[in-house]
């Protein structure tokens, strides 16, 4: 059988361990090219592909239900669920998706961009099928990196509770999240459970008592206790603990051993209530390069698959955000030892690798755990600590009640800097950065800055470590720069709350916040073709906004525009409208931004066209606005 000729997973039942390998191989080469030509994730589809073959074996995808977590180690999975004709699609515009998605496929049963997610909803639909007299098989595929994550916790905590609920956990332990785990838990999930022969000795001794003269059957609950403490001798630490958490523990299994896995999932489907199989696989399995560069090969741009080696853009481009960001934090963390970086599993991510390694001792990495960095980054402010918490604009949504409770109420000087902030691209709805503004503005004693550019960018590293008076946030955008002159040190910080004019006209006031500000500057050039003159702002902060300046230039021009690459919602326009009416400044304010819909996955110059935020598109909208009546100069 050919790979492309299966498009129900029921329809590998049957093969022969020789044909599954086969299938195996297949996989490995369709997902090898197709990340190679258009980018995407690499070593986690790599690695589980004989965990999905062995799974899929013993399921029956018609009515049993698989929860991926997080969703990029599903490739293998979307591969043999009927998209192997679209897989090239991957990750572009009207493509697949790079994550599950409920309306991509009857077999994507849950959506997930974000880890650890994966146990609370297979225990809730296991729930709501024993609620309704139902009877099919829920399981659970996590990574040993997301059950770092609190929720995975809770979620294990909660169903070792209820011993009559069938639930399969598949722990897909490759020691590895993006990059290297952390943490206690992770220390131990390489541990071998009980060995059969144990299990064999443990299994007889109550045999070999019950035989013994004026024994018999008189000593069995002394018995069951002497040979639960020899398994309790005989099992691992994580073991022991996911067994008095109420689960039943096995494993690990070599998660690239299809005859071994395949007996191992028909084995733990027997078995009533919580079970977790523990299943070791390597990341990036069968991609030699892959396999040798982990943290690198997670995810990949376009690349050769020969060499492995990134294909070179067509000309240089200036630095990256994140590049800049971590530059200008490790020149200031050598000057001041009190500056802690802080990661959510995300080092490479965010650049903080960097600090990691001039700086170790000011770096702390807290595994997927971003309520936990938070917090931990409050007790570190409440010492004296200058604590920065480096994290995407999307990851940060989960440390909200954090934010407000730990930080904002003890108005405590924490640096958030907001990595990925507006629109990312291929990775879709679930990574796109478009509420912080919104979620992070309406909590008191927050200060709220974005960049227009990376020069721009290094002096608000320098405006949030100084910033002691309370929790500041800072966002920026995923990508390149503009390419302006950077500075190496001697950067000063910012006033607080103070804008910039860019550019005076009297027709309309352009008011730009942080990436949309270059865009802001060309569309006022294309307005100027039209006969129409604006004043740029560069806002800078989003929160204090610069009413000092803003509010008599808005009365004195009438007509307002404000963009922002995020929500409207409660964003910064929404922030300026509510200056102005508080100033009693009361005139006609157009605000372009994100409407109230998900920007779903695409290259950014696609979303931003069909958002309608490219200069000429935003010229055309200021226009229709305010200028419709009047005729245009240019012929």
């Amino acid at each position: 059988m050919h790979l492309s000729e299966v498009t129900h997973p029921n329809q590998l039942h049957g093969l022969s361990i020789h044909q599954l390998k086969q299938i195996a191989r297949q996989i490995r080469e369709k997902h090898l090219q197709t990340v190679a030509t258009s980018g995407g994730h690499l070593g986690p589809g790599l690695g589980v592909v004989e965990l999905t073959l062995g799974l899929y074996q013993t399921l029956d995808l018609d009515r049993d239900k698989v929860i991926w977590d997080v969703g990029h180690q599903a490739y293998p999975h979307k591969i043999i669920t009927g998209r192997y004709s679209r897989f090239h699609t991957l990750r572009q515009k009207n493509g697949i998706a790079g994550y599950l998605k409920r309306c991509e496929s009857n077999f994507d049963h849950f959506g997930a961009g974000h880890a650890s997610t994966s146990i609370s909803a297979a225990l809730g639909m296991a729930l709501a099928r024993d609620m309704k007299g139902d009877n099919f098989k829920v399981v659970a595929v996590i990574g040993d990196g997301a059950m770092t994550g609190g929720m995975a916790l809770e979620a294990i905590n909660h169903a070792g509770h209820l011993p009559k609920t069938n639930l399969l956990v598949v722990l897909n332990d490759n020691e590895m999240s993006i990059s290297p785990n952390v943490g206690a838990i992770p220390r131990y999930l390489n541990k071998m459970r009980l060995s059969p022969p144990v299990q064999f000795i443990t299994d007889n001794l109550e045999e070999q008592f019950k035989h013994l003269p004026f024994v018999g059957e008189s000593l069995s609950p002394e018995l069951a206790r002497i040979k639960e403490g020899m398994k309790r001798l005989a099992v691992p630490k994580v073991g022991a603990v996911f067994e008095e958490l109420g689960f039943t523990y096995m494993g690990p299994v070599d998660g690239h051993n299809l005859e071994e896995l395949i007996a191992t999932f028909k084995e733990a489907h027997q078995h009533s209530g919580p079970v977790l199989l523990h299943v070791a696989t390597m990341k990036g399995k069968g991609y030699e390069i892959a396999e040798k560069d982990q943290v690198g090969y997670h995810a990949q741009s376009p690349f050769n698959l020969a060499t492995g080696k990134p294909i070179p853009a067509s000309s240089p481009k200036p630095p990256a955000y994140s590049k800049v960001f971590t530059h200008t934090l490790v020149k200031l963390a050598e000057n001041n030892p009190k500056i802690v970086g802080i990661t959510a599993a995300m080092a490479t991510g965010t650049g903080l690798d960097k600090l990691q390694a001039k700086l170790p001792k000011q770096y702390i990495d807290v595994g997927i755990a971003e309520q936990h960095a938070v917090t931990l980054a409050a007790g570190l402010a409440c010492e004296g600590m200058r604590p920065l918490v480096a994290i995407y604009s999307t990851f940060l949504q989960r440390g909200y009640d954090q934010i407000i409770h730990d930080v904002c109420i003890q108005n405590l000087p924490v640096f958030f800097c907001l990595d990925r902030a507006g629109i990312v691209g291929a990775d879709g709805p679930t990574h796109q950065g478009m509420y912080d503004i919104s979620y992070l503005r309406c909590i008191p004693n927050m200060v709220l800055m974005a960049p227009k550019d990376e020069a721009e960018l290094q002096q608000m590293v320098v405006t949030g470590i100084n910033y002691t008076q309370g929790p500041i946030a800072m966002r920026y955008p995923r990508g390149n720069g503009y390419g302006v002159p950077l500075m190496e040190e001697g950067w000063e910080g910012l006033p607080i709350g103070k804008a910039e004019i860019l550019r005076s006209g009297d027709d309309v006031l352009i008011l730009g916040y942080g990436s949309m500000v270059y865009p802001a500057m060309q569309a006022a050039e294309i307005l100027s073709e039209h006969g129409i003159e604006a004043t740029v702002i560069n806002a800078r902060f989003a929160k204090p906004i610069d009413t000092e300046l803003i509010a008599p230039l808005a009365k004195q021009i009438g007509r307002v525009v404000t963009l922002e690459e995020g929500c409207i919602m409660g964003g910064f326009g929404s922030a300026v409208m509510e200056s102005l009416m508080e100033n009693d400044v009361v005139v006609p304010v157009k605000r372009i931004g994100v409407p109230d819909i998900l920007v779903d996955h695409a290259e950014p110059k696609e979303s931003f066209a069909e958002l309608g935020l490219t200069p000429a598109q935003i010229g055309d909208r200021i226009r229709s606005a305010f200028f419709s009546k009047q005729p245009s100069v240019v012929s």
